[in-house]
């Protein structure tokens, strides 16, 4: 496997980097400075009308014509890129014109007469910033990546726990100690050092009186809405389509509303594997999109793997990652856009949150601590293990620390509202987008999620719980709100799930690799993990609940990301 990869390597990825505070000297590719304060590489900065403040960053507005029009600007008459507007609406209204912005950011904001720095996210976390400072210089990026050069190599041992838990990096640590990730919407001021949330996700149920038809024709109503401002105007759009609810209802939106054509794009694992295809061929066939269908071998999964953890800022142990590079790597011959279903299950309670429903009624002791041990068990990954898993000095150093999840595991909310608040603080943010985004723009595609805009979020915290996970029937409202769109066999068909067959694929092929990788006396993972346990998985004893191809896939993962991003 190849393990080094330069950064020209990775584009079309924002690629840019500032410096603030105490610059001794510009960095290579630096396209502004200012009084040895402020330093910009890799992209040039947009300015407001007066010159006072400075936009860098990775912004697509999806209200743009109502922003324009709070200027008193005609939509017609505006040729200016995003930052541009960004610039002019902070030049009139300072931080609270993020009050006003719908799409997704992130931003570093600069004001020339106070030498001031904000660094900005949007509210559910489609874009990343990293930062990471030392004395009076402070250091930012969309890619995490790009600060290797001024951070130590040294791994943060809670965040390498978490990711252990839960196969992604929850909450504003990295894998690496001196690295931050600025939480979605939130702001950072500097030098202040300053975090003010200018949003998040809230319980505010309203019309609690009304049916679940009055709620899903809402639901439906803003749907169409978002899915319109989505769409890029007179050109191809793809959508990648599972089969499932989700996918299928953006699909058939998406083919509605578009007046140039939809292409579809499903994956399969090969004969020996159970697949979707006849539900994605079901709507793409109701839906008339220019359907596409691509088989992912275990060669390609395994061989794509270090690509693939090269493109991602942390490491996610979610098999899914290798298929979404190679999707996107499909999808980019026929659209620049693509559009996908995630955001379904964390906001209108998926299948996903049953384990922790039935916890509540059947197990639940009522402690704090057991409700987050039973969370992270719910993840089905190493949690339970981690004892056993980690060298006995490392489970020393972490086994005390508080979890990120507690503050809302233990909030006033309703009950399924805590877990939909945590996916989507959390999975949605730290690994659901970050994934799909990341590997969509791995081939210069515009990847947008309609059902995690923050319209949809705010909205699905307004609708009362019975109506998201109904008993057993999950997103009630969703279904209710496009059941005249799909065939009544999406509507009604449980949720499955897009499985990769990484049991099988352990255990028939790639035993011998994975031996080599992670057994290996000097993987990076070694000082930290305990190999006679590993040996065990791979050796398939005492899998009794045939999990252990999703363990050791996680920690391929690992592996490889640690070696990709091994510092020279």
């Amino acid at each position: 496997m190849r393990w080094l990869f330069s950064e020209s390597e990775l584009l079309p990825y924002p690629s840019w980097h500032l410096i603030w505070g105490k610059i001794d000297s510009e960095p290579v590719g630096c396209t502004f400075s200012a009084r040895h304060q402020l330093a910009i590489a890799q992209a040039q900065p947009a300015f407001s009308p007066q010159k006072q403040f400075m936009v860098v960053g990775d912004v697509w507005l999806s209200n743009r014509t109502q922003l324009l029009q709070r200027l008193s600007i005609e939509p017609t008459e505006w040729s200016g890129t995003d930052e541009q507007l960004v610039a002019r609406l902070w030049e009139c209204w300072g931080i609270e014109c993020l009050n006003y912005l719908e799409g997704v950011f992130a931003l570093a904001i600069w004001e020339r007469s106070s030498q001031k720095l904000w660094l900005v996210r949007d509210r559910t976390g489609a874009r990343t910033l990293y930062y990471t400072a030392s004395g009076s210089t402070l250091w930012v990026a969309p890619r995490l990546r790009t600060l290797s050069p001024w951070h130590a190599a040294e791994l943060d041992l809670v965040a390498l726990r978490d990711y252990l838990c839960c196969a992604f990096v929850p909450g504003e640590r990295t894998l690496w100690q001196q690295v931050q990730e600025l939480r979605p919407g939130t702001v950072l001021h500097w030098p202040d050092k300053q975090v003010k949330s200018y949003w998040q996700p809230v319980e505010e149920i309203r019309n609690p009186d009304k049916p679940l038809v009055w709620h899903s024709q809402q639901l439906r109503s803003l749907l169409e809405q978002i899915l319109q401002e989505y769409l890029p105007k007179n050109e191809p759009v793809g959508v990648y389509l599972s089969g499932g609810l989700d996918s299928s209802c953006v699909t058939a939106l998406a083919a509605k509303f578009h007046n140039a054509p939809v292409h579809t794009y499903s994956i399969h694992f090969g004969s020996e594997c159970s697949h979707e295809l006849e539900f994605s061929s079901l709507v793409a066939q109701h839906c008339h999109t220019q359907h596409h269908i691509l088989e992912i071998t275990q060669h390609d999964m395994w061989n794509q793997l270090t690509t693939t953890m090269a493109h991602l800022d942390d490491p996610i142990g979610d098999p899914l990652t290798v298929p979404n590079y190679l999707l996107a790597q499909l999808a980019k011959e026929n659209a620049e856009v693509i559009l996908n279903g995630e955001g379904g299950d964390p906001c209108f309670g998926g299948p996903k949150n049953q384990p922790m429903l039935l916890n509540q009624l059947y197990g639940y002791s009522g402690t704090k601590s057991d409700l987050v041990s039973v969370y992270l068990a719910s993840f089905q990954k190493c949690a339970l293990d981690l004892p056993q898993l980690f060298q006995p000095d490392v489970w020393a150093k972490v086994s005390l620390k508080p979890s990120v999840f507690n503050e809302n595991l233990s909030s006033t909310a309703q009950y399924l509202n805590r877990l939909m608040m945590l996916n989507i603080k959390f999975k949605g943010a730290d690994h659901i987008l970050t994934k799909v985004n990341n590997l969509t723009n791995s081939a210069g595609l515009q990847g947008r999620s309609p059902l995690f805009d923050q319209r949809i979020v705010e909205m699905a915290m307004q609708i009362p719980p019975e109506y998201k996970l109904a008993g057993a029937e999950e997103k009630a409202v969703l279904k209710q709100a496009v059941a005249d769109l799909l065939p009544e066999g999406i509507i009604r068909r449980p949720k499955s799930g897009m499985m990769v067959p990484v049991q099988l694929w352990f255990c028939k092929y790639w035993q011998r690799q994975a031996r080599a990788l992670l057994l290996d006396k000097k993987a990076a993972i070694a000082p930290y993990l305990n190999q006679a346990l590993i040996r065990d998985w791979l050796n398939y004893r005492g899998d009794t609940w045939s999990r252990y191809g999703v363990k050791l896939w996680l920690l391929v993962s690992l592996e490889i990301w640690l070696r990709v991003n091994r510092q020279p």
